[in-house]
C-alpha cells in the first residue's frame, strides 16, 4: 500500500484523484495540502466523491504542514497538483518533500485527460490573466455563429460545499444565486450565461463531461490559471501574454500548455510593447514550431461610452483578483482606462484595507494603486465592499469579468470597464476551427 498526499489548491487535485486515485486497492491518499485559496485547509474531501475506501473522507491541511504530515503519516510519495507557480516553485516544494523522506511526483495530461464523445476545443493560457476568459468567449461565440450547441466546461472553484458542488449547471443568473456563487466564481460563469453560453463545473469532470454531452454538440473546456486541459482537446488552444514576456517558459504547467498546444494566441498586443510581443513570438517558435500563432488585440470600453466621467476624478481601480495575486499583475482594464481618460489619481487603497483584503496587500506587495476583487466567501465579499466605501475616491472603475454591482453595494459613482478580443490578420480561430472541421466553411452554412 503506497502513502501518498497530493499538494492542491481545491482545483486540480480533486481532479488528479478522482481520475488517477480514487478506487485503486494499492494506493491511500492519506491527505491533501491547501495553498492559493483562502480558507480551504481544515475541510474534509468528503466520502460522497472520496469513494468507500474513505468513510472519513480525507483531510485537507494547509501546505506549510506538509514536512511534518509526510513524517508522521509516513507518506511515500507527495504529488504536485496546483498551477501558475514558478518552476523554481514546484521544486521548493519537491525539496520539502524529499527532506521529509517521500518521492516527489507530477501527474501527466496523459494520465489525466478524460476522453469525449464530443469534439472538444480547450481555452488555456501561459500565466492567470492572459485573456483566456475572452478567448474562451469567442470561440464559443464562432461555434454558436457555425449553428453549434456549447457547452462549456469551465475549470473547477470549489470553495463551497463540496458533496453540492460535484456536478453543476448553470443557464441562469438565477442558477448562480442558487448555488451561493463567489465572485471568483461568477467572474468566470457570468459572462458566459450573459452570451448564452451553458456551463458546467464542480468537482467530478468524468460525471460533468457525461451530462454536458447530452446537451451540447461541442464541448469548450474553459481552462482555470495556467493548467492543462481536464478533457482531451481536438483543438488545443493557448493565450500568451506579451506583457510578461518570459513568464511562458518559467511558470507550472503554463510551459507545458506552451509545448502542447495546436494554437498559440498572442494577445493584448495594441497595449504590450513590440520588444514584449517579439519576445512571446520567439518563445512559441522555439518550443513549439508547429503551432499555428494568431494575433489579437484586447480593446477595452467604458460602460456605455461614458469616458469623460473619468477625467479630473480620483479613481479607485478594481481589478480581478487572481490576476494581481499570484497572477503577478499590477495593472488591469480599469488602470488603462484611469489613465487614458484622464484621472487625476489612482487612489492606493491600501490605507483603506479591511481583514482579508488588508492581508491580500501584505502578501502580494507589488500590488499598490489597485484594488484585488478578493471575493472567495461572504465574509471576504463584505470586507472588500467596506474597502471600497471606506476610500476618498470621486470614482469607482470595475475592471474585474463580472460587474461587482451585482453582489456588492458600491456606495460610490461606478463604471465598468471590459475587455473584448479582437483578430488581427491571419490565420483566425474561425478559419482555424474549418481547418480542423469542428465548424463548417462560412460558405457551405450559406
Amino acid at each position: 500500500m503506497r502513502r501518498v498526499v497530493i499538494a492542491g489548491a481545491a482545483g486540480r487535485d480533486f481532479h488528479n484523484f478522482n481520475v488517477v486515485y480514487r478506487g485503486r486497492g494499492d494506493v491511500e491518499v492519506v491527505a491533501f495540502t491547501a495553498t492559493q485559496i483562502p480558507d480551504i485547509e481544515g475541510r474534509v474531501y468528503p466520502a460522497a466523491l472520496a469513494g468507500s475506501r474513505y468513510p472519513e473522507g480525507i483531510p485537507i491541511v494547509p501546505e506549510e504542514e506538509l514536512a511534518d504530515l509526510v513524517r508522521r503519516e509516513n507518506v511515500d510519495e507527495v504529488v504536485f497538483s496546483y498551477s501558475d507557480v514558478t518552476h523554481e516553485h514546484v521544486m521548493h516544494v519537491g525539496s520539502i518533500a524529499m527532506a521529509a523522506g517521500a518521492d516527489y511526483a507530477l501527474l501527466g495530461p496523459r494520465a489525466t485527460m478524460i476522453a469525449s464523445e464530443k469534439p472538444v476545443v480547450a481555452v488555456c493560457a501561459v500565466r492567470t490573466g492572459s485573456g483566456k476568459s475572452q478567448t474562451t468567449r469567442y470561440v464559443a461565440g464562432l461555434l454558436h455563429e457555425a449553428g453549434k450547441r456549447v457547452a462549456v466546461l469551465r475549470h473547477p472553484m470549489p470553495y463551497g460545499d463540496l458533496t453540492q458542488q460535484a456536478v453543476q449547471r448553470f443557464e441562469r443568473y438565477e442558477d448562480l444565486d442558487a448555488a451561493d456563487c463567489t465572485i471568483e466564481e461568477r467572474e468566470e460563469y457570468e459572462p458566459h450565461l450573459a452570451e448564452g453560453n451553458l456551463v458546467f463545473a464542480g468537482i467530478d469532470y468524468a460525471a460533468i463531461l457525461s451530462r454536458a454531452e447530452g446537451e451540447a454538440d461541442v464541448i469548450v473546456w474553459d481552462g482555470g490559471n495556467n493548467d492543462t486541459p481536464f478533457i482531451r482537446p481536438d483543438l488545443h488552444i493557448v493565450v500568451c501574454d506579451p506583457h510578461r514576456p518570459g513568464h511562458e517558459l518559467r511558470y507550472h504547467p503554463g510551459e507545458t500548455n506552451l509545448r502542447m498546444a495546436d494554437v498559440c494566441v498572442v494577445n493584448k498586443t495594441d497595449t504590450a510593447p513590440p520588444e514584449g510581443v517579439e519576445a512571446v513570438l520567439d518563445s512559441i517558435h522555439r518550443l513549439n514550431p508547429r503551432a499555428e500563432v494568431v494575433l489579437a488585440a484586447s480593446p477595452f470600453h467604458v460602460e456605455d461610452g461614458r469616458t469623460d466621467e473619468i477625467r479630473g476624478k480620483r479613481v479607485l481601480a478594481v481589478e480581478d483578483g487572481p490576476t494581481l495575486t499570484h497572477g503577478e499583475m499590477a495593472y488591469g482594464a480599469a488602470v488603462l482606462a484611469a489613465k487614458q481618460h484622464g484621472a487625476t489619481k489612482l487612489v492606493d487603497p491600501r490605507p483603506f484595507a479591511v481583514g482579508s483584503i488588508q492581508r491580500t496587500f501584505e502578501a502580494y506587495p507589488h500590488i499598490s494603486e489597485l484594488l484585488p476583487a478578493m471575493g472567495y466567501g461572504r465574509r471576504q465579499m463584505e470586507e472588500l465592499r467596506e474597502t471600497i466605501a471606506r476610500s476618498d475616491a470621486d470614482l469607482v472603475l470595475i475592471g474585474t469579468p463580472i460587474d461587482l454591482r451585482r453582489v456588492i453595494d458600491v456606495d460610490k459613482p461606478a463604471l465598468r470597464v471590459t475587455y473584448r478580443l479582437q483578430e488581427l490578420g491571419e490565420p483566425t480561430l474561425a478559419s482555424i476551427l474549418e481547418g480542423r472541421g469542428i465548424i463548417e466553411p462560412a460558405a457551405a452554412l450559406t
